[in-house]
């Protein structure tokens, strides 16, 4: 079976900077987490910020670094925050969470992300944020986006949940960007990991949030000696997960290229593709999934299974669950993501698939499409 993830672990680098971790006696959140912190911003091309406040905070999770966010806008009851229905979870988990209500906004059928147009017809004097995911890799356009927030005073932040489009390129971000390093990204910290770019206005209070609203960097008794003026999160990265990060990032450029290498591959492989319709291209992704639309997307699945290609939804649409529709604001349509969760259906694209496998890919899916157009005849 051709996998659809698998772990990109740079071996035994990672192994030898983990080691030279558990053998210093300290694991929790020191050097190393800085060394991460520092490496990123070079990689992203972060701007500077005064001495003592990081572009960039390593925390544990995506999931975090939105939670974090969320807090820093000061979503919570009362407030509205307008997000999409196509993502994980995690995405709208992090809103409930606050008590705000989740407003669910349209997408771009043939993307996945989130339509500026639909956006603006669900803002109102509650919404407090808009989040926005990178479905695949694929940036959002947040050009648009800032079009329709920016003209109210004050301007309505953006995240962008960036799970999905480590380096990807061509377009602004939004006013927080959240990043996960979990197993199964083209970064991982080996179990779990994240990060967040504040603004620089929120550059300390995001820090103080991350570790139960102590700053750690204050003194050596930080623990008891400090006043604790706004409550956080244990949503700190530990040295032994900045470890395994530092060591993939010395090839996660090598393998965002090849997840790129292979979705152009695909573009032309299965163009014309009866039944099937392709994601339009996009140069500026990380293509961390290659989702197709299918007219017959389950039975393709199958079908696609029987001849050794693994293939996922990966993620449903959020608006099935009964703890969401509980917190949503319940009047919203959204057909286009209707459609979406309906026939998208991702095959393998990572830095692992090889020429020969992804020809195998690309034969099983034309097979598959034929045998269905047979059996229909």
């Amino acid at each position: 079976m051709i996998p659809l993830f698998k772990v990109a672990m740079n071996l035994p680098r990672a192994a030898e900077m983990v080691a030279e971790v558990l053998a210093s006696g300290y694991v929790g959140e020191g050097a190393m987490v800085e060394r991460f912190e520092e490496a990123l911003v070079k990689m992203l091309c972060l701007p500077a910020r005064p001495a003592g406040e990081p572009p960039i905070l390593a925390v544990n999770s995506c999931t975090m670094a939105l939670t974090i966010a969320l807090d820093c806008i000061g979503a919570g009851p009362g407030d509205e925050v307008i997000t999409t229905p196509i993502t994980c979870t995690a995405t709208s988990g992090a809103i409930a969470k606050t008590g705000a209500a989740l407003v669910w906004a349209d997408v771009n059928p043939a993307t996945g992300c989130i339509d500026p147009s639909s956006i603006a017809e669900r803002i109102t004097t509650r919404t407090r944020a808009i989040v926005a995911v990178d479905w695949g890799g694929r940036l959002c356009d947040y050009r648009a986006l800032a079009d329709v927030t920016r003209p109210g005073k004050p301007a309505i932040p953006v995240i962008q949940d960036a799970a999905h489009s480590f380096l990807s390129a061509n377009g602004p971000p939004g006013d927080y960007t959240c990043y996960s390093f979990g197993p199964i990204k083209h970064l991982t910290c080996g179990g779990y990991g994240g990060a967040l770019v504040v603004p620089p206005e929120q550059a300390r209070r995001a820090r103080l949030l991350r570790w139960h609203g102590l700053d750690r960097r204050s003194s050596a008794d930080f623990r008891c000696a400090q006043d604790i003026i706004e409550a956080g999160y244990r949503g700190h990265m530990t040295d032994d997960q900045a470890a395994v990060g530092l060591a993939n990032l010395e090839r996660v450029e090598w393998v965002v290229a090849r997840h790129r290498e292979n979705a152009a591959w695909y573009d032309r492989a299965l163009a014309s593709l009866p039944g099937v319709t392709l994601p339009p291209f996009a140069p500026g992704s990380s293509y961390w999934l290659y989702t197709i639309l299918a007219d017959d997307r389950d039975g393709l699945q199958a079908r696609l299974a029987a001849r050794g290609v693994a293939s996922s939804q990966v993620h449903a649409i959020n608006t099935r669950h009964t703890a969401f529709q509980r917190q949503s604001r319940g009047s919203d349509s959204v057909p286009d993501a209707d459609y979406f969760d309906a026939h998208q259906l991702s095959i393998p694209v990572g830095w692992w698939v090889s020429e020969q496998d992804r020809e195998q890919v690309a034969e099983a899916v034309w097979a598959s499409v034929t045998e269905r157009q047979v059996a229909y005849a």
